[in-house]
């Protein structure tokens, strides 16, 4: 029994017999599938972040005290850099339509230009967030934590934040790094922080005019509760140990779980905008080159341009969730 083999249309998988859904083209059709996979991984993610922050709604990291800085610059600047950082990447998005609107036109030329922007603002936005990666790691002003893992802060007498630096007391301490000179070769240990627990509880009792703040934030002022001086001593004697930045265990700003759901979701994003970068360049240089050209026209540049815009608008949700609300 002879097999039979039904042909393929001349032109790829879609032509022919009505088998090209929403006229678009098999690799464009791919594409969509995986924008909207991918969409649904986002939901997970920033969808459990909701439950979560929901249900620390009292006690979460204000995002304002997080984000203050700026890069060269000293002082607090609420969100200014994230804003910043927002706008690069959605004018590359802008970059990229006229990308692809020139592919259309086969402007070459323009295409090699607007292309060219696209990816330097990808590099900014993703520079950028490696740099607030780096700050939020380093920590701004300190804090201790309890027996119970909560983080209590100070603050001065018009109640802003300061640093521990700036109390502490200088009485010398034995407590040195350890290191496989001085201890076990085996056993490593995160860098001391800048000032001992002891130091700290001297510094505070030295100077009446500082107060101690906790995690509990007042709904209606959108502050941090300040404690009497009795119950701040009280805390005090429950401190465990100085915390400086935060990690994926210890939070200077509050929760642990703000720091596991920014290091988690802001990476697993700027690892797209980074793969979307890396697919632009390709692209970008097989522009210089006319192998678009010589095809006949510019999809591979409309393909990605559907990715990268995408990746803006996921950043759209995570800058609302994290930044905004």
């Amino acid at each position: 029994m002879e097999a039979v083999v039904a042909d393929t249309p001349k032109g790829g998988v879609w032509s022919g017999g009505g088998n090209r859904p929403f006229d678009a083209s098999y690799g464009k059709m791919m594409m969509w599938f995986f924008i909207m996979s991918d969409a649904l991984t986002f939901s997970g993610f920033l969808g459990a972040y909701g439950l979560i922050r929901f249900k620390y709604l009292d006690s979460w990291p204000i995002a304002d005290e997080v984000f203050t800085h700026i890069p060269f610059v000293h002082g607090n600047y609420p969100m200014y850099y994230v804003a910043f950082m927002t706008f690069i990447l959605i004018f590359s998005s802008v970059t990229m339509v006229l990308a692809v609107d020139a592919g259309k036109l086969m402007q070459k030329n323009k295409v090699i230009l607007y292309m060219g922007l696209t990816i330097i603002g990808g590099l900014i936005f993703v520079g950028s967030q490696a740099w607030e990666w780096k700050t939020f790691i380093n920590g701004s002003y300190g804090a201790l934590q309890l027996e119970d893992g909560k983080i209590v802060q100070f603050v001065d007498a018009s109640g802003h934040q300061i640093t521990l630096q700036s109390f502490a007391s200088d009485a010398p301490t034995e407590r040195v790094q350890h290191e496989k000179h001085n201890g076990l070769w085996f056993v490593e240990e995160a860098t001391l922080p800048s000032v001992t627990l002891q130091q700290v509880k001297e510094g505070f009792a030295k100077n009446p005019d500082i107060a101690m703040r906790t995690e509990l934030i007042n709904l209606e002022t959108k502050e941090k509760t300040i404690v009497s001086r009795e119950e701040a001593n009280k805390f005090l004697d429950k401190a465990v140990r100085v915390v400086e930045g935060a990690n994926l265990t210890e939070n200077e700003y509050g929760k642990t779980l703000f720091a596991d759901f920014f290091f988690f979701i802001t990476g697993f994003h700027g690892f797209h905008v980074f793969s979307g970068i890396v697919i632009n360049v390709i692209i970008f240089f097989n522009v210089i080159i006319g192998t678009y050209e010589r095809r006949g026209h510019y999809e591979m540049v409309e393909k990605v341009g559907l990715y990268w815009h995408f990746v803006d608008l996921v950043w759209v949700f995570v800058f609302t969730f994290f930044y905004l609300i």
